[in-house]
């Protein structure tokens, strides 16, 4: 089999040459030796054809350009870019049914096997109660259970199966770089027992660096009474719910209940909140440790991000790209500031100085 090595030279020389010509800002360079990326997908909620709200009266078959143009893109990039896993933030599908879900599949399915991934059920994937069967059925446990990086999944009560079950919440174990990893994709709102089992592995599991997906996070600090308020209203860690009832946990509980309690958790993803679009908040666990909350969603509009996580350098570069335009993203409807989209987090990986 012929060597990579002249290919990535070649990528890299059309790189630059496109970047004298477009603009450098266009471009995606690659990881340096020992870097290795992290994917989060945003929002999938780009359904286009018969019986969806964006196209109601259209007769065309159901599409999702955008959530297909992200899977096979990490496909194609996955060694390039140094892919080691893959979240989804949650809402997934826009409408809860039965043809969503299964396109769905067709675009998560080109990962299977691929690259070790997570789901996040978003509150437009399952009821207002918390009813989550339809996801279940695509992407249950017994999808995953073979694969040694799946960790497991909440056990429902024996009354609800429906609710917070069979992989409605669930963890990964993988390793890049060196560094042992734990991930959680906790549901939207997820309630106290939900909460009190991601307590346990995050203690079983202390010795491993924590990543954390949810639904709901960041975004306006009370539900907005308007259009506008998504928009303009105060921003920062949410007080307000969507699923589950009284049972719900807002962002705030979920960060006094659990995050705030775990010296090894580094990083919290989250989406939901398309007008906030990006937003990053830097908080102190009880052990000082430094927690990262980063919310994406770009409209599902082609936008995704990449955690290229640097050892070398003790840091981790955020990446905004659109893996329809091929681009790196500089600005966005909501958010002009290239810096929101475009940025360098420091995390001690104990390397380099």
């Amino acid at each position: 089999m012929p060597s990579s090595i002249p290919l990535r030279i070649a990528r890299v020389f059309c790189a630059l040459l496109l970047a004298a010509t477009c603009g450098f800002a266009a471009q995606l360079d690659l990881p340096p030796p020992g870097a290795f990326t992290i994917v989060v997908i945003p929002d999938t909620q780009g359904y286009r054809g018969r019986a969806t709200k964006a196209t109601p009266d259209s007769t065309d078959p159901l599409t999702n350009p955008v959530f297909q143009n992200h899977t096979r893109w990490i496909v194609e990039n996955r060694q390039e870019q140094a892919i080691v896993f893959v979240s989804h933030v949650g809402d997934i599908v826009d409408i809860n049914n039965d043809e969503q879900w299964q396109l769905a599949r067709e675009c998560l399915d080109r990962l299977h096997g691929v690259v070790p991934y997570s789901l996040t059920v978003g509150n437009h994937d399952m009821t207002k109660a918390g009813d989550s069967s339809r996801f279940q059925h695509q992407f249950g446990a017994e999808r995953f259970k073979a694969f040694p990086w799946y960790g497991g999944t909440f056990a429902a009560r024996p009354a609800t199966p429906a609710v917070s079950g069979n992989n409605a919440n669930s963890f990964q174990l993988f390793s890049a770089g060196g560094l042992d990893f734990v991930h959680l994709s906790l549901e939207c709102n997820a309630p106290d027992d939900v909460l009190a089992w991601a307590d346990g592995l995050l203690r079983k599991h202390s010795s491993r660096r924590a990543l954390i997906t949810t639904h709901m996070d960041l975004g306006p600090l009370e539900q907005p009474k308007s259009n506008e308020g998504f928009i303009k209203d105060p921003k920062g860690r949410m007080r307000w719910v969507k699923i589950h009832g009284a049972r719900g946990n807002s962002a705030v509980q979920m960060w006094d209940k659990l995050y705030r309690r775990h010296a090894n958790l580094g990083f919290i993803f989250s989406g939901d909140q398309s007008r906030t679009t990006a937003m990053r908040l830097t908080a102190r666990g009880d052990a000082g440790n430094v927690v990262h909350s980063l919310l994406s969603d770009y409209t599902s509009s082609g936008p995704l991000r990449l955690y290229r996580f640097l050892p070398a350098e003790n840091k981790v570069r955020v990446i905004t790209y659109d893996t329809t335009k091929r681009e790196i993203v500089e600005s966005t409807q909501h958010v002009k500031d290239r810096a929101e989209h475009q940025f360098t987090i420091d995390y001690p990986m104990g390397r380099g100085r």
